[in-house]
């Protein structure tokens, strides 16, 4: 007897991704949708911007009260019955790390949507047992999407 079974669906996303910055290396709507599905978040409602420096900072200075621009930036509303929140990427930083980290610009955006999609999840890295589940799920998740190893 063969089964009649439909595949899964995935799980609903709602996702907007906002560039409020112009650069030719930003990833597209489909790279980013791509690397926070593979996450597997479930159902969720996720903004991702990517910002530039003057941004980059005051959001950093006014959320987590440091003068200067970061990476990313995770805003996390809710984790359960829906995952809600935001990710705010600093182009201008990331551009720079992975200049001075020798890798590819959509590799080093790629772990940085990943870091931020796991942190809205409930994952952090405050103590060395804590960062290493992090970073072992940061590295099988880009490994399956055809990443190196980020650390």
């Amino acid at each position: 007897m063969s089964s009649t079974r439909k595949p899964a669906t995935p799980a609903r996303l709602s996702l907007s991704v906002q560039y409020a910055v112009r650069e030719a290396s930003l990833p597209t709507r489909a790279e980013v949708r791509r690397w926070v599905r593979a996450t597997r978040p479930g159902a969720a409602e996720v903004t991702v911007r990517f910002v530039d420096a003057e941004e980059g900072r005051a959001l950093n200075a006014q959320y987590r009260g440091k003068d200067y621009a970061t990476n990313v930036l995770t805003f996390a509303y809710a984790r359960a019955p829906v995952l809600a929140g935001d990710l705010a990427l600093c182009v201008p930083v990331v551009l720079e790390e992975a200049a001075a980290q020798g890798k590819a610009v959509p590799a080093h955006f790629a772990h940085l949507i990943v870091h931020g999609m796991l942190h809205l999840q409930g994952y952090d890295h405050e103590n060395g047992a804590d960062a290493r589940i992090m970073e072992d799920k940061e590295r099988e998740i880009l490994a399956r999407l055809g990443h190196a190893d980020p650390y």
